[in-house]
């Protein structure tokens, strides 16, 4: 530029603390005259950005480039207004600005709940109960005053409070990653919260919660909590599910975390909306950027950030083990097992085991370590960034022994971590690993998970009490946190339930559960299969019905209804007996035979788990939620099935009529298998596409 001066006037940022640059209003020619200077990396344009919500959110369909357009779901369902949306979980921060209560109006006269003022708990017209349960965990567990609130001191049922319900939040963050809008799925919903888990979970504070959330007139139960597959009269949460179901709540649980075994699955109770977790379209990308120029990508979160372009020594952490540690300590950089005089001032190279990988990058911290690049293993699948103590990028096992070799081929290694970019063109969904999948070994008949949604890298309200890792010692406070698991995606399916509630206050919780399921996607973002952790494409054991869309389970057009007399049928059909069922549902039931009663309970999804003859005849019943319509059907049948069904058109007339239809499967001659296979029965008005899967096992025949 022509003067100093103008070039002060000109500057409205100077970048001193972590990049080397400057921000300025320039005209072409200046900006190209600057881009010629040879200590000049780079001149770019300021672009203006929309500000980016969660993401979750937008890659679900109710918004669209941080706008909201007119088909949303949220405007239709006026944002979830005054659905009443509860969760047993882990308690609430009631002070986060996600529970804010501007602009609401008074509370819905039919709640009858409160709010228990133990620790300075405050509810407002946004957050109308918080109530907890701590007995039967005080019966079997040594306890102290926390266990005598419903404040939240984990960060788990603030967080799933929030994504089920939360407000809009500007500004939202972690650490400075992810900056945006946070919101719930439905916005405007009253939420509840009943304190069960501390952070266990007894099925006796379970059981009382269910109770309270009945009482109190919650309209969608969201239920983040599991303890695998339990016979049903026996399970708290499948018990306290059913009391809700019979009062018109829709209770949504998440499947576990134990995947990827297979029969993993956890709340299984068909009157369950149980919830698997697949990936987003976004990731974070931190670079490693090795002396000899060599770059790789891994993950991280940008809690930290090196002076760009230094380079730091490089140092495998087994060769910086401290005295009397055996090398796999050391290898895994577990706790003590570092010589602070050998990792002060470098990055360390550390590998990935079962233990937390933010636990690695503290004790790289407190070592004196200035980075960690962490090296995946090949029997762990997915990378998932973490809130680490240092600047950490978390790489793939391949590009791990490539850093390695690099170490020991070069005398003074040294590496350059890039702080994290956040990247918006990933395919997703993918399933995330640990996401339990199933058969359903309770009642194989019944397919389970019914759906997946977001659950990973899910940023939502946290509790102030805690650090946003589970390492002792986290001291840093976050008013908003990363969690992955299928806790998070439970909540994202339990705010679109809230909107289908306000738009159809008269549909079941079986309506609901089916507009979901059937409305239900199988292909990605970028139009292949769902893929599972493996990349290889995923079945329905893994999500279920699919991937949840929400804008299209606003108007099924058809739904499979069931009322709380065919769940009572259904466990009279798996051996439970009239004395039994009499108890649970409190009043006389007498069982009545059932030629084919699981394979013909009404449920939106098809499984024979055992072909036992060549041929298998089962029913359904569809429910018109929409105008009148003619529905032809279209068959994709599983490998080795043939699949008839009749009638092949179903023609409604009008609101609420039902049609049964007739499905033949069939082994063809010669099939051989034992293991699942995988089709779909789709019904369609050209409109409206009512999709459920047909999943059937076999065991080998003779050809």
């Amino acid at each position: 530029m022509k003067s100093k001066e103008k070039a002060k006037q000109a500057i409205f940022y100077s970048y001193t603390r972590y990049i080397n640059g400057f921000a300025a209003i320039l005209e072409d020619e200046e900006a190209a005259e600057i881009s010629k200077h040879p200590e000049v990396v780079s001149v770019s344009r300021n672009r203006i950005s929309q500000l980016h919500t969660t993401n979750s959110w937008g890659f679900l369909g109710l918004e669209r480039n941080g706008e909201i357009p007119a088909d949303s779901m949220w405007l239709k369902a006026r944002f979830g207004e005054d659905v009443i949306i509860g969760t047993l979980d882990s308690g609430v921060w009631p002070e986060s600005e996600s529970f804010n209560d501007e602009g609401m109006g008074p509370v819905p006269s039919k709640w009858k709940g409160y709010c228990d003022p133990n620790d300075g708990i405050k509810c407002n017209r946004k957050l109308i109960g918080a109530r907890y349960f701590s007995k039967g965990y005080e019966a079997a567990e040594t306890h102290d005053s926390s266990y005598h609130t419903a404040r939240d001191y984990d960060g788990h049922g603030t967080h799933t409070l929030s994504t089920a319900g939360g407000r809009f939040v500007s500004g939202a963050n972690l650490l400075g990653s992810a900056y945006g809008t946070a919101k719930g799925g439905s916005p405007n919903s009253r939420v509840a919260s009943y304190k069960v888990c501390w952070p266990r979970c007894s099925d006796a504070d379970v059981l009382a919660g269910y109770e309270a959330a009945i009482h109190d007139g919650v309209d969608i139960l969201s239920v983040s909590l599991g303890s695998g597959q339990e016979e049903y009269i026996t399970d708290g949460i499948a018990i306290g599910a059913f009391l809700a179901m019979e009062r018109g709540i829709l209770v949504v649980a998440a499947a576990g975390n134990d995947g990827p075994d297979p029969g993993v699955v956890g709340n299984v109770a068909p009157w369950i909306l149980t919830v698997g977790y697949s990936t987003i379209s976004r990731d974070f990308t931190s670079n490693v950027i090795l002396g000899n120029n060599k770059q790789y990508k891994g993950v991280s979160f940008n809690t930290n950030t090196q002076p760009a372009g230094k380079s730091y020594p490089l140092i495998n952490s087994v060769d910086a083990k401290a005295a009397n540690v055996s090398s796999n300590q050391a290898k895994y950089c577990s706790i003590g097992s570092l010589d602070p005089l050998k990792v002060k001032g470098k990055i360390v190279y550390c590998t990935r085991n079962e233990d937390p990988d933010v636990e690695k990058s503290l004790v790289v911290a407190q070592a004196g370590g200035v980075g960690v690049i962490l090296a995946n293993q090949l029997i762990i699948q997915q990378i998932r960034p973490r809130a680490h103590f240092v600047p950490t990028s978390v790489i793939s096992a391949d590009d791990g022994l490539s850093i390695l070799t690099y170490v020991y081929s070069t005398k003074s290694p040294v590496a350059y971590i890039s702080g994290a970019t956040e990247v918006g063109t990933v395919a997703a969904p993918v399933m995330a690993d640990f996401s339990s999948p199933g058969p359903n070994f309770i009642t194989p008949e019944i397919l389970k998970p019914d759906i997946t949604a977001p659950g990973v890298n899910i940023l939502a309200a946290f509790t102030g009490a805690s650090g946003p890792t589970d390492v002792p010692g986290d001291r840093r406070r976050v008013h908003f946190n990363f969690i992955s698991g299928t806790s998070m995606a439970c909540p994202h399916v339990s705010g679109i339930a809230g909107l289908l509630n306000t738009m159809h206050p008269d549909w079941s919780p079986a309506a609901i559960k089916s507009a979901i399921m059937t409305t239900a996607t199988t292909i990605s973002n970028v139009k292949q299969p769902i893929a599972n952790a493996s990349l290889l494409e995923a079945n329905p054991l893994n999500y279920g019905a699919g991937h949840i869309w929400p804008c299209r389970a606003m108007d099924p057009g058809l739904v499979y209804d069931l009322t709380t007399k065919d769940y009572v049928n259904f466990l009279c059909s798996i051996g439970y007996n009239s004395t039994q069922l009499s108890l649970f549902i409190g009043k006389p039931y007498i069982c009545q035979p059932h030629n084919n009663g699981l394979l013909d309970f009404n449920y939106p999804s098809i499984t024979v788990p055992n072909l036992s003859s060549n041929k298998t005849t089962l029913s359904r019943t569809l429910k018109n939620v929409g105008t009148p319509s003619l529905y032809r059907v279209n068959i994709r049948a599983p490998g080795g099935i043939s699949v008839k069904v009749e009638p092949r058109s179903l023609k409604f007339d009008k609101i609420n009529e039902e049609k049964m239809f007739k499905v033949t499967l069939e082994a063809k001659k010669g099939f051989k298998s034992n293991d699942y296979v995988f089709g779909e029965i789709t019904w369609s008005d050209g409109k409206h596409h009512v999709r459920s899967p047909v999943v059937v096992k076999k065991m080998a025949v003779a050809a």
